[in-house]
C-alpha cells in the first residue's frame, strides 16, 4: 500500500466531519479511544471477507440489515434481541428459499453517526449545529444537546462494546432457535393476496427443520453456531482511525470496531479523505453508489479500493430508486463486468425511495422497495452477473415507519409508532415478508449443480 499512512487521510479533502470547538479536548477523546480493547478481531474480519467472496461467486447471500442510525437510548436487551432476532428469521428464509449459505451483517453495534446536508440547521430564526447521530451530539434542538461533544466518541465506543457482547453471548447461548417458525409472528401473512405462498413456504421451512433435528437428535440452533457479523458506515474519521491497528502474524491495518465498515455516497471521493483512510485498510469494506455515479467513477473507485483484484474485498451497494435503477445499474455492472473487477453486488432499495407524505413525514413505500430489488435480480440475470446482497434499513419492532406491506399500512397509519430518528425503517412484518418474496425469487433463478457443499442454517 503505497504512500499510505493511518492519518494520511488527513491530508485529503474531508467531508462530513462534525466540528468541534475544543481541539485539546478532541485531541484527548481519540488518544484515550486508541487504547481501549478491540471490539472485533482480525479473524473475525478475515472470515467474513472469505465468505463475501463465496457470495460474489453465487455461492452465498448477503443480508446486511439494521437500524438506519443507532442511539445510545435503545441500547437495551430487548431492542437489540429483536433485532438479531428478525435477521436470523430472514436469513432463514433465504437459506431455505435460495438454497445458498446466508451472510448475517447487523448494522449496528457502531452505526452512531450520520451524515448531514449542512453543518447548522435553523429554526424559527435560532440556529444551532445539525444532528449528526449520537456519536456527536444529541437530536434535542437546543445548545446543550446539539453541542458536539467528542466525549461521545467514548461514550458510543462503550455502546457498541456492549451490544457485540450481548449478540455473541446470545448466539453462543442457542438464540437461533427462536428461527423456528412456529415461534414466529405470522399473522400478517393471511393478509397478503400470497397468503398461500407464504404459508406453504414457512410449513416447509418447519418441516426441513424438524426433519434435520430427527437426524441430529437435537435441536438446529444447538448443530452450528451461528456467525454474525457487525457493520457501520465509516463516516467519523478520527473514529475510526482511533480503532484502526495492527495485529499480531497478520500483514497491514485492521480496523477493529467493525468487521465491515463501508463508505456513504456523500463520501464516495475517489480523492477525498474517506476512500483515502478505506484504501489501507484489510477490512472487508462497502461502497454506496447511486445516481450521478458514472462507470469511470466507479472504475477508479475499484481500483482505488480493491487494486488487487482481493476476492471477498469489495462490496458495491447499490440505491438508486425503483424509478431510476433501469437507467443507472445496468452501464455499471457492464463496465465492472468488462474491467474483470471481482466485486459482490449488493442491492440498498430503502435509500433511493424516501419520500414524503402530504403531512411531511419521511417514508418509504413497500412496493417501491420490491420493485427496486426485483429489478435488480433482473438486471444482474440480462447481463450475467449475480446480485449477491441486500442491504435493509429494519427493525425487529413493529413500528410504524413505511407504507404498504401485507397489512397495507397507509399515510395515515405512520403516527401510531413512528420511532426512527433518521430514516423510515421497515418492520418485523415488512422485513420478513420482504425476506419471503426474496427467497421466493432466489428459488425461481436457483441452478442446483453450481451448489458447493450442503446448504447450512
Amino acid at each position: 500500500m503505497t504512500h499510505w499512512t493511518l492519518t494520511s487521510w488527513q491530508q485529503k479533502q474531508v467531508k462530513q466531519q462534525p466540528i468541534y470547538l475544543d481541539s485539546q479536548a478532541l485531541n484527548s477523546a481519540v488518544e484515550r479511544l486508541s487504547k481501549l480493547p478491540p471490539l472485533v478481531t482480525s479473524w473475525e474480519i478475515e472470515g467474513l471477507k472469505k465468505q463475501l467472496a463465496e457470495a460474489a461467486e453465487g455461492r452465498r447471500f448477503l443480508l446486511q440489515g439494521g437500524d438506519c442510525a443507532e442511539v445510545f437510548s435503545e441500547c437495551e436487551s430487548p431492542i437489540i434481541a429483536n433485532k438479531l432476532k428478525i435477521l436470523l428469521q430472514m436469513s432463514l428464509v433465504l437459506v431455505h428459499g435460495g438454497k445458498r449459505r446466508v451472510i448475517r451483517v447487523g448494522r449496528f453495534a457502531g452505526q452512531y453517526a450520520k451524515p448531514r446536508s449542512d453543518d447548522f440547521e435553523t429554526r424559527e430564526g435560532e440556529t444551532h449545529p445539525s444532528y449528526r447521530g449520537d456519536l456527536v451530539n444529541k437530536i434535542g434542538f437546543n445548545a446543550e444537546d446539539r453541542f458536539n461533544d467528542p466525549e461521545r466518541l467514548l461514550r458510543g465506543y462503550e455502546r457498541a462494546a456492549l451490544t457485540l457482547n450481548f449478540i455473541r453471548s446470545l448466539v453462543d447461548g442457542g438464540f437461533a432457535d427462536l428461527h423456528h417458525p412456529e415461534y414466529w409472528d405470522l399473522d400478517f401473512v393471511k393478509h397478503s393476496p400470497r397468503a398461500a405462498e407464504y404459508q406453504k413456504l414457512v410449513e416447509n421451512i418447519g418441516d426441513s427443520l424438524r426433519f434435520m433435528e430427527t437426524l441430529a437428535g437435537r435441536q438446529v440452533g444447538e448443530i452450528n453456531r451461528v456467525d454474525f457479523f457487525s457493520s457501520h458506515e465509516g463516516l467519523h474519521l478520527l473514529y475510526e482511525q482511533a480503532q484502526t491497528r495492527r495485529v499480531p502474524h497478520r500483514p497491514g491495518w485492521f480496523n477493529l470496531a467493525a468487521h465491515m465498515p463501508w463508505i456513504g455516497m456523500r463520501t464516495a471521493d475517489p480523492d477525498g479523505a474517506h476512500v483515502e483512510y478505506f484504501r489501507g485498510i484489510a477490512n472487508p469494506i462497502g461502497v454506496k453508489i447511486g445516481s450521478g455515479v458514472e462507470p469511470d467513477m466507479l472504475l477508479d473507485l475499484i481500483e482505488r479500493l480493491n487494486p488487487l483484484n482481493e476476492p471477498g474485498r469489495l462490496t458495491l451497494i447499490c440505491r438508486f430508486g425503483a424509478d431510476k435503477i433501469a437507467s443507472g445499474l445496468p452501464p455499471l455492472v457492464e463496465a465492472v463486468r468488462r474491467k474483470g473487477h471481482r466485486v459482490l453486488w449488493c442491492c440498498d432499495p430503502m435509500h433511493g425511495n424516501t419520500i414524503r407524505t402530504a403531512e411531511g413525514i419521511k417514508t418509504r413505500r413497500f412496493d417501491h422497495i420490491v420493485s427496486e430489488l426485483e429489478q435488480a435480480f433482473d438486471i444482474h440475470a440480462d447481463i450475467g452477473t449475480y446480485l449477491g446482497g441486500v442491504h435493509i434499513e429494519l427493525t425487529g419492532d413493529n413500528v410504524t415507519e413505511c407504507t404498504g406491506g401485507a397489512r397495507g399500512l397507509s399515510d395515515q397509519g405512520l403516527k401510531e409508532s413512528y420511532k426512527t430518528f433518521v430514516d423510515p425503517r421497515l418492520n418485523y412484518e415488512q422485513a420478513l415478508e420482504l425476506a419471503l418474496l426474496v427467497a421466493q425469487r432466489m428459488s425461481r433463478m436457483i441452478d442446483a449443480a453450481a451448489l458447493d457443499g450442503p446448504v447450512v442454517f
